[in-house]
């Protein structure tokens, strides 16, 4: 059937344009063109995409200070670098604890710091992007352990960070909304630290899809793949995705009440649609407040390779709006 914004076209590359946003289409033709920027994942091209990846980020902005900060890993795990952006010591600030996206095997704290300064710098609030260890080097079990030691490390030291302890969200992209819900359940489960918000944006959650449940045809075909998917998952996991365990997986979490509020968006084709729609509406069944937005025509990772466009502006605009209104903060 064409697609929701023009008639059916000819070849394999227009046929995937006919579900994109207009707005969208001219930098979906540059990424088809160029290979979609995704190639097979496989363990011996990671050291060229992990450079590639970060060699593609914006460099960070001069007008927002931050600082790398190296603090005490989990009880014996490594010690975690971290980025803290725009702290102000002696204040009260809500703080944003980011886990940069990547697919589980790739991207960087570094390589995100125009994009959390940027957030810093609209919410006038500090954040802490995480270097966690990146798999097939370490699995969940490790970079969990870095995210929340992270945790951990801005709630005792959040006098001196000028953070309010009881406004601290976890947000994340992609594979790093996927470390965010994972996060905030661990730390649901530990009772240690209270978290108020998870952002997740077009978060990893499920690693059965692309395995032993397909998507559309017309989802997952652009910047990540089921092949991408199956990949960064059996990395993550240490064993086949799609299996009887569900550990270390949120989306096969079995009970997600007393979870913090969540706000989810996520693109129409977007491989990750079905699960980031299922997890919202499983938190709302467990009493937790999820908010979920699906933008018609946007494919993963829209809002940053799409451009200026009204689709990425309206989907950056709820996220800032959520944020504030768990951080109590004004309207914009």
């Amino acid at each position: 059937m064409p697609g929701p914004f023009q008639a059916m076209a000819a070849s394999p590359n227009d046929a995937i344009l006919t579900d994109v946003h207009p707005e969208l289409r001219g930098v979906v033709k540059m990424i088809l063109g160029m290979g979609n920027f995704t190639p097979v994942l496989k363990k011996a091209n990671l050291p060229a995409i992990r450079q590639g990846s970060d060699a593609f980020q914006p460099k960070p902005l001069t007008n927002v200070p931050y600082e790398r900060r190296v603090i005490i890993g989990s009880r014996g795990q490594p010690d975690v670098t971290v980025y803290l952006v725009n702290a102000r010591e002696g204040e009260q600030r809500p703080c944003i604890l980011h886990m940069h996206g990547g697919g589980y095997v790739a991207g960087s704290a570094a390589g995100s710091l125009h994009q959390v300064q940027t957030l810093a710098r609209e919410l006038d609030c500090v954040v802490v992007t995480v270097e966690y260890r990146l798999a097939p080097e370490a699995t969940y079990a490790g970079s969990l352990e870095d995210n929340y030691a992270a945790l951990k490390w801005i709630h005792a030291n959040s006098s001196a960070l000028g953070v309010d302890p009881a406004r601290i969200a976890v947000l994340g992209e992609s594979a790093g909304g996927g470390h965010a819900a994972l996060l905030a359940i661990a730390a649901r489960d530990r009772g240690e630290v209270p978290v108020c918000f998870q952002c997740l944006v077009y978060p990893m959650l499920d690693d059965r899809t692309g395995s032993t449940r397909q998507a559309p045809a017309h989802r997952g075909q652009i910047l990540w793949t089921a092949q991408a998917n199956r990949f960064g998952w059996e990395c993550f996991l240490g064993r086949k995705p799609g299996g009887r365990s569900g550990e270390g997986v949120p989306g096969r979490t079995a009970n997600l009440a007393g979870l913090p509020p969540a706000w989810i968006g996520v693109g129409a084709l977007d491989l990750f649609l079905d699960e980031d729609m299922d997890y919202a509406r499983r938190l709302n069944a467990a009493d937790v407040a999820a908010e979920l937005l699906v933008i018609p025509g946007a494919f993963h990772g829209f809002d940053t390779f799409g451009g200026p466009s009204s689709p990425g502006q309206r989907f950056s605009e709820a996220k800032l709006n959520a944020l504030r209104q768990a951080f109590k903060l004004p309207a914009a």
